[in-house]
């Protein structure tokens, strides 16, 4: 493994979830300056970025071959080291030179308009490159510009915003290190943000309350063994939850609101604050008080003496943060979801005060910070202005499209270029099928990347294909900054050399602005220097203006106007706003009973697979269900059956079941497999996919 050490203890950025660590405090050690900040996870994703190259001779295979191994088994190939280029009619990649690459890049947007084209950037890439990512693409002509977070945590930036005018994190790492209680809400942490697991430990440890609600008894939120404590590892594990309860797949709105009744009649709400510093408080109590205890406990499934003994522990605290993930945001009522959690903090006045607060759990180590800079299809007028006034340009105003949309006018053929820095959207992306057909569609797509997956080799199958291998984050040439889950920007040494033919990637986009755009009035050779990217994001981005030093003071930072540790929000009246939620239609029918949500595995990172089993859950193949024993029994079901699942939109075919404990009638089975049962039906205001509320059959498999 080269420069292994090197690269855990060098002062780079974690390369996983966006709780993030390393940066100039040292690799292993957060902005608390704890030590060692390290968890699988980090580990996971570093062990692909120090493999060997790909063999080139590898690409003598087709497509075909390449698509017959699995995620783990492509990603496990190597790193590649050389570009790769799909003409139209060949099946196979080819290894090209950087100047066949990137000229043949040049004429592919050269002769498409720019609304037939888009840009697209996963959360691996650094800030300086996604700035520079969004600038091209305006200055080139468009506003498609997206990236992953739509399939995300879009619907949090939509209804925070809507509740208190910001769309990130109110809290930072410090404040959820002093909170007597943390409400964890549809997410996973033990598998997904595991360093966050500690800081529940912590919690708990000083007498505080963790208050998990999740349909799934994940094992790792009910007993987890922290690696850093000694004493947790020795005792077989600390317990973590104070109180799990488990309402139906898509139920937590009513859930969310039946605590809020309870608050309600006890009286357990903040008066003084919702008076002061609040707005809309009569139109929202009169809605709950509309909903009777019945119908909201028979849609959770969960009895009214539970709920009142959660709004009666949430009542006992004096600083609360609510944490939540994708089990909140991936429905079609994701926005409602996210402004009935906000609803709840502003009850008893846990926003706008130290330790308390709203902590979405954001997944890629960078995709807060893609946002921040620009990357995104609707900038706020007065940032176009700003870097209109900074580069003595002219940009569109007009709207661009969502990444679900990209894709759906991909499939009617409307367009004709898009590049792709990182990420699977292939993978990402619901309806496969569909989706492998939107994408070959495209006449040329060019992926920045730094290894293979399905992606690459599926949904090409007929259209042109550039892969550009790309540096990873500890092996730049020049430093980068990226944005954690709490605001924190941290800045990246990398200058790690590992291979001898990759780039960074605002090397190529730089390179790509010179070439397609030579008379532009922006000189993208100067922007090549990472500094000058710095100075303009600082000149025209609010709360980013610490960037422009940060190359040579290594001071690290955290966004300005972000965190609230008083309650002064940004909504044009300063006061934070209650929001009617009304409840989602049931989606479960005679035809599909059981409502099913993917969940990704403790071996998988994002769409990334380091691992086909899934200790936690105890499963030891992907193309499996986890179901409810009560019902398995019921249908007769062995641990060993072979089932189908259905949906309205697809098939997965002879999937193995296992027992797990979830309510009747709720099934979960992994991402991306699962894809194929997910219709591309989104939340109207954050155009989400429902990726974890699809109404499914399950049978035995025809023998």
């Amino acid at each position: 493994m080269l420069n292994s050490a090197k690269a855990l203890n060098s002062k780079n950025t974690c390369k996983a979830c966006g709780l993030g660590m390393g940066g100039q405090h040292g690799g292993m050690t957060n902005e608390k300056d704890e030590f060692p900040s390290v968890c699988n996870k980090s580990i996971q994703a570093q062990s692909t970025d120090i493999q060997p190259p790909i063999p080139t001779d590898l690409f003598a295979h087709t497509l075909e071959d390449f698509q017959q191994l699995s995620a783990y088994e492509l990603e496990h190939l190597g790193r590649l080291n050389n570009p790769l280029f799909k003409s139209a009619d060949s099946n196979k990649y080819a290894p090209v030179s950087w100047e066949f690459a990137l000229d043949k890049m040049t004429r592919a947007f050269a002769r498409t308009s720019a609304g037939r084209s888009f840009f697209y950037s996963s959360g691996r890439s650094s800030n300086e490159a996604g700035f520079v990512l969004q600038l091209l693409a305006r200055l080139y002509g468009t506003n498609n510009i997206n990236n992953c977070s739509y399939y995300c945590h879009q619907a949090t930036g939509v209804g925070l915003y809507n509740v208190i005018g910001s769309g990130t994190a109110t809290v930072s790492l410090e404040d959820v290190g002093e909170c007597d209680c943390i409400f964890v809400i549809g997410a996973n942490p033990a598998s997904n943000h595991p360093r966050f697991v500690h800081q529940l430990k912590n919690c708990r440890e000083r007498g505080g309350q963790v208050i998990v609600i999740n349909p799934a008894r994940e094992p790792g939120l009910v007993r987890f063994a922290v690696p850093k404590s000694a004493k947790s590892m020795l005792s077989g594990g600390t317990w973590i939850a104070s109180e799990y309860v488990q309402p139906n797949i898509g139920s937590d709105l009513a859930l969310l609101k039946a605590i809020a009744k309870a608050l309600l009649e006890s009286a357990h709400i903040d008066t003084g604050f919702i008076a002061q510093h609040t707005q809309g408080f009569d139109a929202f109590a009169a809605d709950i008080h509309a909903h009777s205890w019945d119908y909201l406990c028979h849609t959770c499934d969960l009895d009214e003496g539970r709920i009142r003994a959660l709004a009666d522990a949430y009542s006992r605290a004096d600083k609360a943060i609510f944490a939540w993930g994708m089990g909140i945001t991936h429905h079609l009522h994701g926005v409602e979801n996210v402004e009935a959690i906000a609803n709840l903090a502003l009850l008893r006045g846990m926003i706008g005060k130290p330790a308390a607060g709203l902590l979405p759990l954001r997944g890629h180590s960078n995709v807060q910070g893609i946002g921040t800079v620009g990357v995104k299809p609707i900038l706020a007028e007065d940032v176009l202005h700003a870097l209109e006034q900074h580069f003595h340009i002219q940009l569109p105003r007009s709207e661009g499209m969502d990444t679900l949309a990209c894709l759906e006018a991909a499939h009617a053929g409307k367009i004709d270029t898009a590049l792709i820095m990182g990420g699977n959207l292939l993978s990402a992306t619901p309806d496969t099928t569909w989706a492998r057909e939107a994408l070959d569609r495209i006449g040329c797509k060019i992926y920045l990347t730094t290894t293979l997956n399905h992606g690459h080799v599926s949904g090409m199958e007929t259209s042109e294909a550039l892969i550009l291998p790309v540096t990873a984050r500890d092996e730049e040439w020049q430093s980068t900054t990226q944005e954690s889950m709490f605001n924190y920007v941290r800045l990246s040494d990398g200058g790690i050399t590992r291979l001898g033919n990759v780039k960074p990637e605002v090397e190529i986009l730089c390179e790509l602005g010179k070439r397609l755009l030579p008379d532009a009035p922006l000189d993208f050779q100067a922007l090549k220097r990472h500094d000058s990217i710095r100075a303009a994001i600082a000149a025209t981005v609010p709360g980013m203006e610490a960037l422009k030093e940060i190359g040579s003071s290594k001071q690290e930072f955290t966004v300005a106007n972000r965190l609230l540790d008083q309650p002064l929000f940004h909504t044009p009246s300063h006061k934070a706003q209650f929001r009617v939620t009304p409840l989602p239609e049931d989606k479960t029918s005679t035809e599909f009973p059981f409502l099913l949500a993917s969940i990704r595995s403790e071996g998988q990172f994002n769409s990334i697979i380091y691992e086909e089993t899934d200790s936690y859950r105890g499963t030891d193949t992907r193309w499996s269900v986890l179901m409810n024993r009560a019902d398995m029994d019921r249908l007769g079901m062995g641990g060993d059956s072979l089932v189908d699942v259905e949906s309205a939109q697809g098939k997965m075919e002879a999937v193995r079941v296992f027992a797990f404990d979830v309510p009747p009638g709720n099934l979960l089975a992994y991402y991306p497999e699962a894809n194929v049962l997910i219709s591309r039906t989104h939340d109207p205001r954050s155009k989400t996919p429902a990726f974890k509320s699809v109404a499914v059959r399950i049978y035995p498999t025809p023998s």
